[in-house]
């Protein structure tokens, strides 16, 4: 998986990442994620997670994101995925230095786009802080998915 991305890309990724966690509304848990993808044509589409009283109603960053790509009609273009994560401090800006990984549901959000663009999307799980960063495929997150191909749809 590391020599899927280059360095600079990850490390960009990342950056974006956890510049988006910046804008997280966790008032709840007190934990901000955020989530960059990378785009076919080399751009970046961010997302942050926003809770709501009600948590079920909860966003997470990666769907933020993958919505935010819908939205602008590029869903298949997604070509990797970084996402970060740590409890907020005092001031709001997440800390810690163990790496996240998306949620369940959120590894089938990320594999429906996986599934329309034809790829098996690498993800970059990181933490709020430090250099540490574990590389995976979406289908080793995600082994054996059920997806828009099962339903005959491309």
């Amino acid at each position: 998986m590391t020599d899927v991305l280059p360095d600079e890309t990850v490390r960009t990724l990342i950056a974006a990442a956890r510049a988006a966690a910046l804008h997280a509304h966790a008032p709840y848990s007190r934990f901000a994620v955020g989530a960059a993808l990378l785009m076919a044509d080399g751009s970046v589409v961010t997302g942050a997670n926003v809770e709501n009283a009600s948590y079920g109603l909860s966003l997470c960053a990666e769907t933020v994101a993958i919505a935010t790509a819908s939205a602008q009609g590029r869903l298949r273009q997604i070509v990797a995925v970084a996402v970060i994560g740590g409890a907020m401090d005092a001031s709001g800006r997440p800390t810690g230095t163990t790496p996240v990984s998306p949620c369940g549901r959120c590894r089938q959000v990320i594999n429906e786009a996986a599934q329309m663009g034809g790829r098996d999307l690498p993800v970059l799980c990181a933490a709020a802080e430090g250099d540490a960063v574990a590389r995976h495929r979406l289908s080793d997150l995600l082994p054996h998915a059920f997806g828009p191909g099962d339903l005959g749809i491309s």
